[in-house]
């Protein structure tokens, strides 16, 4: 597929990698280190996760949308 950037293992080992502490009533805060990968993932995607907490009601969003087939085609 023209513009793939990461194989399949890089893609699995950066979203396994893609750890978060849970602050309840809070959210989310990120525990993982930035890489080229995950300014990919950010940019595909349009969200951010590397350097903000995280919403429970954000985090739900980011899982629905990326399960759309289209967004995952441009990755």
């Amino acid at each position: 597929m023209v513009g793939e950037k990461f194989t399949s293992h890089e893609i699995i080992t950066g979203l396994r990698d893609m750890n978060f502490y849970s602050v309840p009533a809070e959210g989310y805060i990120p525990t993982y280190t930035r890489t080229d990968f995950t300014d990919a993932l950010h940019e595909a995607f349009g969200f951010r996760t590397d350097y903000q907490i995280v919403s429970l009601k954000q985090m739900k969003i980011i899982f629905k949308d990326t399960k759309k087939e289209k967004i995952l085609r441009t990755f």
